[in-house]
C-alpha cells in the first residue's frame, strides 16, 4: 500500500520537558510522549536510584486552593507506599476516574493489533473505518491518532444525545460539513481527545468487539486489573471504596477518558507495559519513540501517546495525565517501569497553569 502523504515522521532529538497537564480539550485533560527509531538506551535503563523523601510528597498533599484531598502512591524496589490527606480514603484500592490516561489503555490495545498484523501504523483510518470520515479530507493514519498528530480540530456542532452520544455520533459531530477539515499538511503535534474516538472505533471494527471487552481481554485480565474497567452507558455511581461521593460517569469519554481505576492497578499497568510485559519489541519502541512534530510542544507525546517528562536533573519519566471531574490525575514511571508513581487529586480549579505545576511538583517529589 503506498504510503499516504500525511504518515507519521519520526525524529532522533528527545526534546526536554517538564510534567504536567495537558490543554483542556473537549472536557477531558491529559498528556503525553512520542518518537524517534528507538529510545536513549540509558533513558530507558538507568532508572531511578534516589532515595524517596516523602515529606516533600505529603506537603503537597495538603489541602489548599488547587485541591481539597490528595490521594499518593509511589513504589519502587524495596518501597511500596500510599498515603491520602484531605479527608480521603486511606483506601489503597479506593476507586476513581482516571479521565485521559485511560487512553494508554487504548494504544495498548491498537500496539497490540498492529502486532498481531491487523493493519499498521501508517494505515490510514479511511481503509479501517469506510465512510467515517469524510471523502475529500487527506488520509489520517492509525499512527497520528495515537500520536496527536491528525491534525484534527474540534466539532464545531453538537452530538446527536449531548449527554451520552454514542462514539459514532461523537465523530459525525467532529466532521460535520459546517466544520473544517483537518490541518494539512500537519505542523504541529496537538492534543485532542477526538483521535481515541477514532482509535476505540478501529478497535471495535477490526476485532468485532466491544472496545471495554478488548482492554479486559488484552490487559485488565491478564495483569490482574481487578478493579479497571470501562462503566456500562447509564452507569452513574463508582462501587465503594470512592476517593469522594459517587458522582455521574459521563459515557462520552469512553475510549479517550472513560475508564475507571485504582493506585494499585494503575500502578500494575504502567510498570508492566514500560518492562515490556504487553508489547512485543518492534511495538515497545513506539512508546518512547517521539515524533518529528512534537519539536517545540509544550506537551510531547510519543507516538503510542505517553509523556515524556524530563527532570531538572535529567531523570526521564514516562506517564500520563488525565481528569475527569472531580478527579485530576497521574501516572509516571522510570523508563525501566521500576518506579512507579499515581496521584489522583479531588480539584477545586480548572486553571491549566495550576494543575499543571501541581504536576510538575508532584513528579519532581517522587523522582
Amino acid at each position: 500500500m503506498k504510503k499516504p502523504s500525511n504518515s507519521r515522521s519520526r525524529s532522533t532529538r528527545w526534546p526536554t520537558l517538564a510534567a504536567g497537564c495537558a490543554a483542556l480539550v473537549a472536557v477531558t485533560v491529559g498528556a503525553v510522549p512520542a518518537a524517534a527509531d528507538g529510545p536513549e538506551p540509558a533513558a530507558i535503563a538507568a532508572g531511578v536510584r534516589a532515595p524517596v523523601d516523602r515529606e516533600p510528597l505529603r506537603a503537597l498533599m495538603a489541602p489548599d486552593g488547587v485541591a481539597s484531598g490528595t490521594m499518593v502512591r509511589l513504589s519502587a524496589p524495596g518501597l511500596g507506599w500510599t498515603e491520602a490527606r484531605g479527608g480521603l480514603s486511606q483506601d489503597p484500592a479506593a476507586y476513581f476516574r482516571i479521565g485521559s490516561v485511560t487512553k494508554v489503555f487504548t494504544s495498548t490495545v491498537v500496539l497490540q493489533l498492529v502486532a498481531e498484523g491487523r493493519f499498521t501504523l501508517d494505515t490510514p483510518v479511511q481503509d479501517l473505518l469506510p465512510g467515517t470520515l469524510p471523502a475529500h479530507w487527506h488520509p489520517i493514519t492509525v499512527g497520528q491518532l495515537l500520536s496527536h498528530t491528525s491534525g484534527l480540530g474540534l466539532p464545531c456542532v453538537a452530538p446527536e444525545n449531548p449527554q451520552a452520544p454514542t462514539p459514532a455520533a461523537v465523530v459525525a459531530a467532529l466532521t460535520d460539513p459546517a466544520c473544517p477539515a483537518p490541518e494539512y499538511p500537519v505542523t504541529r503535534q496537538q492534543y485532542n481527545g477526538f483521535n481515541y474516538f477514532l482509535a476505540g472505533m478501529v478497535i471495535e471494527k477490526v476485532t468485532g468487539r466491544p472496545y471495554a471487552d478488548e482492554v479486559q481481554r488484552r490487559i485488565a485480565r491478564p495483569l490482574g486489573l481487578w478493579h479497571t474497567y470501562l462503566p456500562a452507558p447509564g452507569d452513574t455511581a463508582m462501587p465503594a471504596p470512592s476517593l469522594a461521593a459517587p458522582s455521574a460517569v459521563e459515557p462520552w469519554a469512553w475510549a479517550e477518558g472513560g475508564m475507571i481505576s485504582n493506585g494499585p492497578d494503575l500502578e500494575r499497568f504502567l510498570g508492566a507495559l514500560l518492562r515490556g510485559r504487553l508489547l512485543p519489541p518492534a511495538q515497545q519502541r513506539e512508546l518512547f519513540a517521539m515524533p518529528a512534530l512534537a519539536q517545540g510542544a509544550q506537551d510531547r507525546f510519543s507516538n503510542a501517546g505517553l509523556l515524556r517528562a524530563e527532570l531538572a536533573d535529567g531523570t526521564v519519566v514516562w506517564g500520563k495525565t488525565g481528569s475527569m471531574e472531580p478527579y485530576t490525575n497521574g501516572v509516571f514511571a522510570a523508563g525501566d517501569g521500576r518506579r512507579v508513581l499515581v496521584y489522583s487529586y479531588t480539584g477545586l480549579t480548572r486553571d491549566p497553569a495550576a494543575q499543571r505545576r501541581r504536576a510538575e511538583d508532584l513528579v519532581a517529589a517522587a523522582f
